[in-house]
C-alpha cells in the first residue's frame, strides 16, 4: 500500500491508494452469454435492458424510462436500417437548428439504489456533425443529482449532496475533429469549479490546470490514448461507476469503447455519506447552442447491470440480421422477446486519436434554458437549468504504429 498526503484543495483528506483490480474487456462480460443480447434482461446481474424493439412509437418510452423522457418532440423510434444497430428499431434524438440550449434525454430511476453500476449502449452520431462547446451526448449514472425531476447544474458536489458521471464526447474548439474527444464529465466533491470536471483518458483533468497531483488516480493509473469516434458509425460504449466507501478513496470510474478499456480512474472520492447511492441513469443528447444545422444521434441495445457487460456477442450488428434482447429488463421493465441468432457487434471503423493541432480554448460558458446534464426541464416546463461546462485545456494523445501511447501536450 502507498500513502500520500494531498494538498489543501482535497480538504486535508489523506489518501491511501491500493492496487486496483484489473477490469475485464472484450467478450468477458455478461453479453457473451446471450448472443445478440437475446434474453439478456433475464440475467440476475442485469437491472434493465432495452433494444427499443417493443415500441409502437416514442410516446410509449415512459413505460420503461421511468424517470423522464425529455423533449418528446425531439425523440423518435427510428426504423431505417442505417439508423438501427440491431433488430428493426432504435432510439433517435434530434436537436433543431437554434441558438437556444436543448436537451433530449431518456432517464430511469434505480430501485433499490446501488453502489456499483455498469451502463452499456450502442450509439451513432450523424454526419456531418459540427458542435463546438457545451454538449452532453452519451450515458449518465448519477446519485441524487436530480431534485423533483430537475437537474442541478452549477451546484457543486460536496460529498453529501450529489454526484454525477457522464461518458460523452467534448469538442472545445473547431480544430478538433467531430464529435470530439471521449471523456468522463463529472460532478464530485473535488471538482474545480461550480460546474463539472472532465477526466481524460490520458490522465488530464480540466478545466483549469490540466495536471492533477501525482497519483491522483492511484499509483496504478495507466494513461491511455484519447479517442475521437468516427461519425455515422455504430460503436459500443460502457460506463462503470463504483461509489467509494465513505471516508476511503476506493471509488472508481471506467469506460470502454468497443470492448476496449479506454479510461480507468481509481482512488476517487465521490461521497462522504453512505446515502449517496446510484438512483438514476440515462441517455442524452444535449447541445448548448446549435446555430448551423439540425443534429441527430441514435442509441440502441442498452443494458444496465451490476457487473461488466461487454459488446453484443455474435458479430455483425444490423448487417447480419441483428439479434435483440427486447425492451425492458427487470426492475419494472420486463425482459421482452427478441430475435434468436447472431446480432450486434457493430460496424466499427477505427477510431481517431486526439492529436496536438491547434490551441485548446474555452467553450460552453454558462448554459441556461431547458434541459442540461442529461436531462432538464421537460418540454413545456418553465424551470431552467444548464451545464455551463467549460474546458480550459485538453492534453490529447497521438497513436502511431511505431510508438503506441506517445503523447504530445496541447498548447493552452
Amino acid at each position: 500500500m502507498r500513502t500520500l498526503a494531498l494538498c489543501s484543495t482535497l480538504l486535508g483528506l489523506a489518501r491511501t491508494a491500493a492496487a486496483a483490480d484489473p477490469l475485464p474487456e472484450g467478450d468477458a462480460g455478461i453479453a457473451a452469454q446471450y448472443p445478440g443480447d437475446a434474453g439478456i434482461g433475464d440475467d440476475p446481474a442485469v437491472i434493465f435492458a432495452d433494444d427499443f424493439e417493443g415500441y409502437a412509437d416514442a410516446s410509449e418510452l415512459g413505460g420503461n424510462w421511468t424517470a423522464a423522457v425529455y423533449q418528446p418532440e425531439g425523440v423518435r423510434i427510428a426504423t431505417e436500417p442505417g439508423n438501427v444497430f440491431g433488430g428493426a428499431q432504435a432510439l433517435e434524438f434530434t436537436v433543431p437548428q437554434q441558438d437556444a440550449e436543448l436537451s433530449n434525454a431518456v432517464d430511469r430511476t434505480v430501485s433499490p439504489e446501488l453502489d456499483v453500476m455498469h451502463l452499456r449502449f450502442y450509439s451513432k452520431f450523424m454526419s456531418p456533425y459540427d458542435i463546438v462547446g457545451s454538449s452532453h451526448n452519451g450515458g449518465m449514472i448519477a446519485s441524487h443529482y436530480f431534485i423533483d425531476g430537475q437537474a442541478t447544474p452549477g451546484v457543486p458536489a460536496d460529498g453529501t449532496n450529489k454526484w454525477l458521471v457522464n461518458v460523452e464526447n467534448w469538442r472545445g474548439e473547431a480544430e478538433t475533429a467531430s464529435p470530439g474527444l471521449l471523456n468522463i464529465y463529472i460532478y464530485h466533491p473535488e471538482q474545480r469549479s461550480e460546474y463539472g470536471d472532465h477526466f481524460w483518458s490520458d490522465g488530464t483533468i480540466t478545466p483549469y490546470d490540466p495536471d492533477p497531483p501525482p497519483d491522483y488516480f492511484g499509483p496504478d493509473f495507466i494513461p491511455r490514448d484519447n479517442i475521437i469516434p468516427p461519425l455515422d458509425e455504430w460503436h459500443c460504449y460502457e460506463l462503470m461507476v463504483q461509489a467509494n466507501t465513505p471516508g476511503q478513496r476506493d471509488g472508481r470510474i471506467a469506460f470502454w469503447y468497443d470492448g476496449m478499456l479506454a479510461g480507468d480512474f481509481g482512488n476517487l472520492r465521490l461521497r462522504d455519506v453512505p446515502e449517496l447511492t446510484i438512483d438514476r441513469f440515462g441517455l442524452a443528447f444535449h447541445i448548448g447552442t446549435n446555430p448551423d444545422a439540425e443534429q441527430k444521434k441514435w442509441y440502441d441495445n442498452v443494458v444496465a447491470a451490476t457487473a461488466y457487460i461487454g459488446p453484443v456477442y455474435g458479430g455483425g450488428g444490423n448487417d447480419s440480421g441483428g439479434g435483440s434482447s427486447g425492451g425492458g429488463g427487470s426492475d419494472g421493465g420486463g425482459s421482452g422477446g427478441g430475435a434468436d441468432g447472431s446480432g450486434g457487434g457493430g460496424d466499427s471503423g477505427g477510431a481517431s486519436f486526439g492529436g496536438d493541432a491547434g490551441e485548446t480554448g474555452t467553450a460552453g460558458g454558462s448554459d441556461s434554458g431547458a434541459g442540461a446534464d442529461g436531462g432538464g426541464a421537460a418540454s413545456g416546463d418553465d424551470a431552467s437549468s444548464g451545464c455551463g461546462c467549460r474546458s480550459d485545456g485538453v492534453r490529447a494523445s497521438w497513436l502511431t504504429l511505431l510508438l503506441l501511447g506517445a503523447r504530445r501536450r496541447r498548447r493552452r
